[in-house]
């Protein structure tokens, strides 16, 4: 298995797990809009996505936003989407992708990674727990849902 940042060729590839992914979420099946907004990603470079290949074929990707810790002043990593190919699970991809994350953040001297992931996705919380990651129990996360304008702004 080979890990690796993604680049602006690698959309073909990118564009059914970040579907798939995107379906996992209870969204529906839009190979367009995953392209154009990877495409802009990876344009842009305001991302990462490190994309795990096994024998030349895509099998996963890890996709990092930058945010930064007004407590500390550093920067810190939200880990936003994990996703490993149906046909390429328990090969060792999940743990793969997240210790590249790991090594990737160390990298840019980040103070740490954050997550979230579903209540139900229980496989996921077990392997985040089982390599180090914490459930926050001291913060309560929030959300606020905006109306969606009338062209999207990604």
């Amino acid at each position: 298995m080979q890990i690796r940042p993604a680049t602006i060729g690698d959309l073909d590839a990118l564009v059914p797990l970040f579907d798939g992914y995107r379906q996992f979420y209870e969204q529906a099946p839009d190979p367009a809009l995953a392209r154009e907004f990877l495409g802009e990603r990876l344009t842009l470079g305001d991302t990462t996505i490190l994309l795990a290949e096994i024998d030349g074929a895509a099998a996963g990707f890890v996709h990092l936003f930058p945010i930064f810790s007004s407590t500390v002043c550093r920067r810190l990593w939200l880990l936003n989407d994990l996703f490993v190919a149906a046909d390429a699970r328990h090969l060792g991809v999940g743990r793969g992708l997240l210790d590249a994350a790991r090594a990737f953040a160390e990298s840019t001297g980040a103070c740490g990674l954050e997550l979230a992931t579903a209540h139900s996705n229980l496989p996921a919380q077990r392997l985040y727990e089982a390599i180090g990651w914490r459930v926050d129990e001291v913060f309560r996360r929030y959300e606020l849902p905006l109306p969606q304008p009338p062209t999207r702004n990604r």
